[in-house]
């Protein structure tokens, strides 16, 4: 799996696109069956801060986005790895008036689906 520097942004874009209008189905097309996903958000919300397996995935990210009335994702740069084939998404989290940095880190297969992710959050209010 390769990717150029245009389609590691053209892919964040249309992730943050996904993610503003709820569509969580079209984020996990990109998905593994096998993908972990590790996030502080889901400790609070399914009571583990891992996540495993597509299924798993999406129930805490729909019972996550039940959470949360207002949601923007706006996507400031991309850093993509070849030889890692990891792709850090750089955005601005917005939620309910409350905005953030945050950092999404996807992990390639060899076929193009996401297999890990990983999210980092920065300090509520400093962006």
């Amino acid at each position: 799996m390769t990717m150029t520097r245009d389609e590691a942004e053209a892919f964040a874009v249309c992730w943050a696109e996904a993610w503003n209008v709820r569509a969580v189905e079209t984020v996990l097309e990109h998905f593994h069956q096998d993908v972990v996903f590790t996030s502080p958000t889901a400790f609070a919300v399914v009571g583990s801060p891992i996540v495993r397996g597509k299924e798993a995935l999406r129930a805490y990210w729909t019972a996550a986005l039940a959470r949360v009335s207002f949601l923007r994702f706006t996507v400031d740069h991309v850093l993509w790895d070849p030889v890692r084939r990891e792709l850090a998404i750089i955005y601005t989290s917005e939620k309910d008036g409350q905005t953030k940095r945050v950092s999404e880190n996807l992990r390639f297969n060899e076929c193009g689906q996401v297999v890990a992710g990983e999210v980092f959050h920065g300090i509520p209010g400093v962006s």
